[in-house]
């Protein structure tokens, strides 16, 4: 129900900023513009979907060999201690929370194109256990929210963009990304659990929150011993050797249960083409709408307005160059990343709004578009708190992503 609010909001309010502009300024390129938008995103949306859906045949096909090998199951039960605090209307050793550990994990190592597809398979499975098919449930948000509040430990095309556009050091924002992005999820997770009253004051939940802690310090201190180009190469390898190490353990242990592997993965592989049509409307509804607000100017406008509003009240606006970045991102992965290249260009990639854009990039994530791919994978239609407690999670990445590059870089 919220998103049909917000994908309303887009147009009515693209719609009236354009007629401003038509009427008041002359501008009549802004609904060409506008219409030509609406053909661009419908076409990228397809083109998303079908560039997903090797990718979801892959991934669902891995994880359907991991499932038949006992994998899965495995994770389940080692998890089975969190998961029943954070998910406590999950039954207690579901296969689910192997996929969810599976998806988080390739979502901290950067791998969009892994996490994906077992982030769909999981949503699968909580849909199983919901006993009213068109709404969400508590563990689907919980779920999602860990997924839009973006926790990454490598923060790799960041990097790679970086190094592209000439930074000195391209690997200087890692460590601002990593805490910015802790920051995030830690919110997320506890305003999701207050919503749906969780008790995270328990004994278990407080030995992981510390346990995390102490993990993000391990890795900043590590990390923080190598030069830039060590620190790229160990990033890149780390990940791609762990996703590798992954694929042949699920193998693996087919083999061992004398799983017939490779049918196990044709079966997965047949859901994933399944699943990547049934996302394509989905897509394009959202898509369509963040292109014509765009195109519209009112992204603009937005921005514009927040940094006189804030100059009226005598606050520091050398952040607001970098607002496009985090206004985009819970909106759209790619126009985000565009707006990225664009503060790099704009004022280079070694400025304060250059860095700050790069930290927004890799503190949250494209929270609109994982509700309407996720959710609509399932036919959810009634998101419940779920919007709130992303967006609460994206504004917490960006509070902390402006005050820690006002320390590293300010």
């Amino acid at each position: 129900m919220v998103l049909n609010y917000i994908w309303i909001a887009f147009f009515l309010v693209a719609f009236v900023i354009a007629l401003v502009k038509l009427v008041v300024l002359g501008d009549l390129e802004v609904f060409p513009a506008m219409m030509d938008s609406t053909f661009a995103q419908s076409k990228t949306a397809f083109e998303i979907s079908l560039g997903l859906t090797g990718v979801l045949s892959l991934w669902l096909g891995v994880m359907k060999v991991g499932e038949r090998g006992g994998v899965v199951n495995a994770l389940s039960r080692w998890l089975s201690p969190v998961f029943v605090k954070l998910f406590p209307d999950v039954p207690k050793g579901h296969p689910v929370t192997g996929s969810i550990f599976m998806n988080l994990s390739a979502n901290m190592l950067g791998l969009d194109n892994a996490a994906t597809p077992m982030g769909l398979k999981a949503m699968e499975q909580l849909q199983e256990l919901n006993p009213k098919k068109d709404t969400a449930t508590n563990p689907m948000i919980m779920f999602l929210v860990l997924n839009t509040s973006g926790l990454t430990l490598i923060p790799v095309s960041i990097l790679v963009y970086r190094a592209q556009m000439g930074a000195a050091a391209p690997t200087d924002v890692f460590m601002p990304i990593l805490l910015a992005t802790f920051f995030s999820t830690l919110a997320g997770v506890i305003v999701t659990s207050l919503y749906q009253r969780i008790n995270l004051l328990n004994r278990t939940m407080l030995l992981t929150l510390g346990g995390m802690c102490a993990a993000v310090a391990a890795i900043l201190w590590g990390f923080s011993r190598l030069d830039s180009v060590v620190m790229n190469q160990v990033s890149v390898s780390v990940a791609n050797i762990l996703l590798m190490t992954i694929i042949v353990l699920f193998i693996l242990a087919g083999v061992r249960k004398r799983v017939n592997v490779y049918d196990a993965f044709i079966e997965g592989a047949k859901e994933g083409f399944s699943t990547a049509v049934r996302i394509i409307p989905y897509l394009v509804a959202i898509l369509v709408a963040i292109g014509v607000f765009r195109a519209s100017g009112a992204m603009d406008w937005l921005i514009g307005g927040i940094g006189w509003l804030l100059g009226a009240v005598g606050i520091d606006t050398d952040f607001v160059g970098a607002l496009p970045t985090a206004l985009m991102k819970p909106l759209s992965g790619s126009g985000a990343r565009g707006m990225m290249v664009d503060a790099m260009t704009t004022y280079g990639a070694d400025s304060f709004v250059g860095r700050l854009s790069c930290i927004f990039q890799g503190s949250t994530d494209t929270t609109f578009y994982i509700l309407a791919v996720y959710f609509g994978s399932v036919g959810v239609r009634y998101t419940r708190h779920a919007v709130t407690c992303g967006l609460l999670a994206d504004l917490a990445g960006i509070l902390a992503a402006i005050f820690i590059a006002a320390m590293f870089f300010g």
